[in-house]
């Protein structure tokens, strides 16, 4: 199917009521007693909002022994852009993977989210969606001081990424050391309109942070709330194919919809810090997110070339539908027809919707202990989840059930700017559109299929993903030497993942009473909204009704499928996680260079299971599976940065690297598939036995990595950089045929010579390459020329390419998710008290 999504859905407003009313109260210092001294004058510079917070992302990305990128925050609660992962975006090697118009994943230096963790302050964090991948998306940016991203890993990383590790931080209060109170609010809207009846083209954004200080700066306390309603809108056109028709190519059918989407989402962070002396620190975070995003698609479906016929044809319309005829007579460009008209063609009218709620929770407290002098520990637990259910809801109606009702002439042409039609039929008229299965598709005996045809269908998959931590360690500082400091500990994760799944067929209720099943319905007259328009479709209005609201009614009966299907779609996967590790930090001198950095190991040890059902045949018979295994890895790294000159760095970086699979790959569960007619069949790759599943017995990426970076420092204002990596994969993960012994599983059909047969699972490979370079910059224009202050542009690019081969004598194939071109620009003016900014950014193509 070709997919070509129209989406101009830009934003408007962003009317930054930038009420960022953070009334800072900052206590004054007052000398008193004090022998007076002649004063020396000293001019202040306070840099603040965009130039402030790229500056402070310069001086932590200097600072640190490990190769990063940082972004902070402009101000209280305003992060540079409006969510985490579009300011992620605009970081070297980074960009976000989007949903409805907003950046929802991240990819780091081109490979896929899932070589991707993250860390709320430092801690392993769950995912709402089906694997590893967070959905930056739940986190407000309103609510976060900072990020860093960590492209090199250290010893003491924990639940460091393939990729990179993004650690996701808020602020600390006694850190911060004065009052704030921070209000932003923003208004928005879309020059689309709302395409569909009864949804929104406008939304709003508001948040409000406090921060403060108590008993004598030893309870520190932030909170802070964040609220969303972001709406979208696009218009999609879905080609079903084009087969040739007489040696031209034809449109085989249409599925065009227009699609109006909102996101509400609402946040909360809470940080209580105490310090009541130099020995000990206390820190409780607790972060909470809503998150509910519904999507109304209405649109009208048409078989055309691809269209079948239906009943006792040839014959009477009465009891025969003829299939879709094209006309004499239609237009042909270049080998494809552009222009013609289709008659009996009965469209299928749709009413859908999708809808996502999840809530987020993360709690966790860190003590630190300042020991003696030279020792210190730390001790830190926490526990995060995330609860995600899912609503996908087909709903149909036409112009009767099947051969029944009323056929269309359509007339359609074809432009570089897309396919229009003309109809006949009016299909906003309630008293034409009935809800009905229009083509009868999925028509058959119950459990096989519906009587009738399915008038609809609703998938409800639900996620529950919960982690606990518990970490330690213990450190101590050196002054002489080429080791400033050395530290030890373990953390144990324990992290429980389960998709659940709820899948029925939509039948009338009226229809399934219908001896002869037969029965078209009227849509209710409280559940009708106003027709939208497919303008851009060339065709008028559609009816429209609350998908949603339709189906709560009791107006369908909800029949579950008793395919393998749906009995072994759900899973569940344990992992238990034990990493010990040992790191020493340097500062000292190297070929009469200063050189700091760190080296040390992890050694992890996993413990993985999952429990599912494997199950065959139309009523399925679900058998329950389960597997799993344990293993473990040493983990060594290295980080050297040498100052070669004032201002000029040369960073290394050298670590074993490992990456787990994907939850659903790891999953037990299997389905059957059994093709009764190559029952006879003696040929192993002819046989009737075949299917599909997961691996609980997989083990992670496991890559060897080098990593430079050279950058060029202009002071905090600006820099340049060039870095190169180089992976060398020691194992990595593929889809294989397994040859399967298929003994004992139930049979509907005739008995089979072959009881064996491949399933398709993942498998552990080993070899492959993947490798890169990446450029950056980041100057304000200043540093040129003066009159240019206030100017500034940030600009960064990367190549990534991959060398796997899955197969032996197999060429070799791009990894899923890796883009092998990066780019971002910003350009931004701020001075006095005005800003504003452009931002371009680009990634090439990659495999899903």
């Amino acid at each position: 199917m070709r997919t070509r999504i129209t989406r101009r859905a830009r934003l408007l407003g962003s009317a930054a009521l930038g009420a960022g009313a953070a009334l800072a109260f900052a206590g004054a210092a007052v000398a008193q007693d004090a022998p007076q001294e002649e004063a020396s004058q000293v001019e202040e510079v306070i840099v603040t909002g965009i130039r402030s917070s790229i500056e402070s992302s310069i001086a932590s990305k200097r600072e640190n022994s490990s190769i990063v990128e940082v972004v902070t925050a402009e101000d209280i609660g305003k992060l540079p852009d409006v969510s985490i992962a579009e300011s992620l975006a605009r970081l070297p090697g980074l960009t976000a993977q989007r949903l409805d118009g907003r950046g929802q994943v991240i990819s780091i230096r081109g490979l896929a989210p899932d070589f991707t963790t993250a860390l709320l302050n430092g801690r392993e964090q769950v995912s709402a969606g089906d694997n590893r991948g967070v959905e930056f998306d739940q986190y407000p940016s309103e609510l976060l001081g900072s990020v860093v991203v960590y492209k090199t890993p250290d010893a003491a990383l924990i639940g460091q990424g393939l990729a990179g590790t993004a650690d996701l931080r808020t602020i600390r209060p006694l850190e911060y050391g004065r009052q704030a109170i921070a209000l932003n609010a923003r208004y928005e809207w879309n020059d689309y309109g709302a395409l569909n009846s009864g949804t929104e083209d406008t939304g709003q954004r508001f948040s409000i942070s406090y921060i403060d200080q108590f008993m004598d700066d030893t309870l520190g306390v932030v909170l802070g709330y964040a609220h969303m309603s972001t709406p979208y809108q696009a218009e999609r056109f879905n080609a079903w194919g084009y087969p040739d028709f007489g040696g031209d190519l034809l449109i085989g059918g249409a599925k065009p919809y227009v699609q109006s989407s909102e996101l509400v989402r609402d946040g909360y962070i809470a940080t209580i810090e105490y310090r009541p002396n130099d020995r000990w620190r206390s820190t409780l975070d607790a972060f909470y997110s809503e998150f509910d995003n519904t999507q109304i698609l209405r649109g009208i479906e048409f078989p055309l070339a691809w269209g079948g016929s239906a009943g006792a044809c040839p014959g009477p319309l009465a009891t025969c539908r003829p299939a879709p005829a094209l006309r004499p007579g239609y237009t042909v460009e270049d080998g494809m027809i552009v222009a013609g008209t289709f008659d009996n063609v009965k469209g299928v009218v749709r009413n859908d919707g999708n809808r996502r709620t999840a809530e987020l929770t993360s709690v966790g407290w860190n003590n630190e202990f300042q020991l003696d002098d030279n020792w210190a520990a730390s001790f830190d637990i926490s526990y995060s989840k995330a609860d995600r259910t899912d609503v996908v809801l087909e709903t149909n109606a036409g112009t009767g059930r099947n051969v029944d009702g009323a056929l269309d002439t359509l007339s359609f042409v074809t432009t570089p700017e897309g396919t229009t039609f003309t109809s006949t039929l009016d299909y906003s008229d309630p008293s034409l559109i009935l809800l009905t299965s229009s083509q009868g598709w999925g028509g058959g005996v119950y459990p096989q299929g519906i009587e009738g045809g399915q008038d609809g269908f609703i998938n409800s998959p639900s996620i529950v993903d919960e982690l606990q931590s518990i970490r330690g360690e213990v450190g101590r500082d050196y002054e002489e030497g080429p080791f400033s400091r050395f530290q030890f500990g373990f953390n144990l994760t324990s992290r429980d993942k389960e998709l659940t799944l709820e899948r029925y067929y939509l039948s009338l209720a009226a229809n399934r009473a219908d001896p002869l099943h037969n029965t078209s319905v009227p849509v209710p007259s409280q559940f009708l909204l106003e027709p939208t328009q497919l303008t851009y479709l060339g065709l008028g209005g559609m009816i429209s009704y609350d998908p949603f609201a339709l189906v709560e009614s009791g107006i369908y009966d909800l029949l579950a499928p008793q395919d393998d299907n749906l009995l072994a779609f759900g899973w569940a996967v344990s992992e238990e996680v034990f990493t010990a590790y040992w790191m020493a930090d340097i500062d000292s001198t190297m070929f009469g260079m200063p050189v700091t950095g760190n080296m040390g190991f992890q050694v992890v040890h996993t413990d993985q299971s999952s429990d599912g059902t494997a199950a065959s045949g139309n009523p399925a018979t679900p058998v329950p599976v389960s597997g799993g295994d344990d293993y473990a890895y040493i983990l060594p790294s290295a980080n050297l940065s040498f100052e070669v000159r004032e201002n000029l760095y040369v960073r290394l970086g050298a670590a074993r690297e490992l990456a787990r699979p994907r939850m659903d790959q790891m999953r037990a569960s299997i389905n059957i598939d059994y093709n009764g007619g190559l029952a006879g069949s003696t040929d192993i790759n002819q046989s009737p036995w075949g299917g599909s599943g997961g691996n609980p017995n997989l083990r992670p990426w496991i890559a060897n990595a080098l990593d430079i970076s050279i950058e060029k420092y202009f002071g905090r204002r600006g820099y340049i950089s060039l870095a190169g990596f180089y992976k060398d994969l020691e194992s990595y993960i593929y889809d294989q045929q397994q040859l399967t012994d298929f003994t004992g599983y139930p049979i509907t059909g005739p008995q089979p010579i072959l009881r064996q047969g491949f399933i398709s699972t993942p498998q552990n490979g080993e070899g492959g390459v993947i490798q890169g370079a990446e450029f950056a910059v980041s100057v304000p224009f200043d540093l040129f020329w003066a009159p240019l202050e206030g100017f500034g542009a940030t600009f960064s690019a990367s190549w990534t390419d991959s060398d796997i081969v899955p197969n032996p004598g197999s060429p070799s194939t791009p990894l899923p998710g890796l883009s092998e071109k990066v780019s971002n620009l910003t350009v931004y003016y701020e001075r006095d008290g005005f800003q504003a900014r452009v931002s371009n950014r680009y990634r090439s193509e990659f495999l899903g």
